[in-house]
């Protein structure tokens, strides 16, 4: 184009429409060769020689200093400094400062995320404990006073004037290199309860192809005791902790906890604990064979699996 205005003398109206482009481009394209030959064809940046409304040097500074610091969103930073949160989310984005998601708050380093070669070599367990809803709904679709009045409806036991339903225990065993994930909905997270879990996962596992390795868990009593040291310690299996007050290092476990709740036990109203409970083995096959996973490339679990429909012995 840029010839056929220069060297053949094309008027700039007709060469940006034989190139599909208007008569600025064409106009400027031409200037850059009339003035710097085939060199000034080369790509350039977008990007302006000089910024004179950009966010001044020492206010930048004083931004990636609270954040370093204090680790708060754009936000809170904004309100602090007297800025624009969008300003504020400018300056960290142009430093490449990693989001607070991706961040230890407790030390402010970026997490470091994992993933084990092979099924079976790490499997992380843990326990969400979950409340039961009353026949006839609970708060989050009734609000706390009819909430109230089903729960009385729902049980005979009363403790301070109150009326309580009780709480589900989600006992979950998650592999770490395919996502598969073993789940059951037992009445409390004693050793005896933790174990019998573990026994019907382990069994859940090696039907799919998987040998149990390693397992890691939290620092709950129930793992903590003999009965799941010797049971694991029987089958050859090795268990690691994870450090107090450190739910991260159980991280893939404990997002799959988040998960659950907002895709299956807050996703609708359900009418009883019994209703909630009945979905639950239809949304754990679609979580495992059919709902893609993020950090697999967008496949289910079931992708990862050495003998998922069971062919082999």
């Amino acid at each position: 184009m840029a010839r056929c205005v220069v060297d053949d003398q094309w008027p700039l109206r007709r060469a940006a429409e034989r190139f599909q482009v208007s008569v600025s481009t064409a106009r400027r394209w031409a200037g850059r060769y009339r003035a710097e030959g085939e060199a000034g064809m080369i790509d350039r940046s977008s990007r302006p020689h000089s910024s004179p409304r950009r966010t001044p040097t020492r206010t930048e500074r004083r931004i990636i200093k609270v954040r370093v610091l204090r680790r708060w969103g754009p936000a809170r930073i904004a309100f602090f400094l007297r800025l624009v949160p969008s300003t504020v989310h400018r300056v960290l984005a142009r430093f490449g400062l990693a989001r607070l998601a991706h961040l230890d708050r407790a030390t402010g380093r970026p997490i470091r995320r994992y993933e084990r070669a092979t099924p079976g070599e790490l499997v992380h367990v843990d326990i969400k404990k979950l409340g039961n809803i009353p026949h006839g709904g609970g708060h989050r679709v009734l609000g706390r006073a009819h909430s109230r009045r089903n729960a009385r409806a729902t049980t005979t036991e009363r403790r301070n004037n109150r009326a309580p339903i009780g709480y589900s225990y989600l006992h979950n065993a998650l592999d770490d290199h395919s996502r598969l994930v073993y789940s059951e909905i037992l009445p409390d997270e004693r050793k005896d309860t933790a174990v019998a879990f573990w026994l019907r996962a382990q069994t859940f596992f090696a039907a799919h192809g998987i040998t149990v390795e390693r397992v890691l868990t939290d620092n709950g009593s129930c793992y903590t005791s003999r009965a799941w040291r010797d049971t694991l310690a029987t089958a050859g299996i090795s268990h690691k902790r994870t450090r107090p007050y450190r739910p991260q290092a159980n991280g893939k476990v404990e997002r799959f906890n988040r998960t659950l709740l907002d895709e299956w036990a807050y996703a609708r109203p359900y009418q009883s604990e019994q209703a909630r409970r009945d979905a639950f083995p239809g949304w754990l096959h679609t979580y495992n064979h059919h709902r893609g996973h993020t950090a697999l490339g967008g496949h289910p679990p079931a992708s990862r699996v050495p003998n998922l429909p069971g062919q082999y012995t």
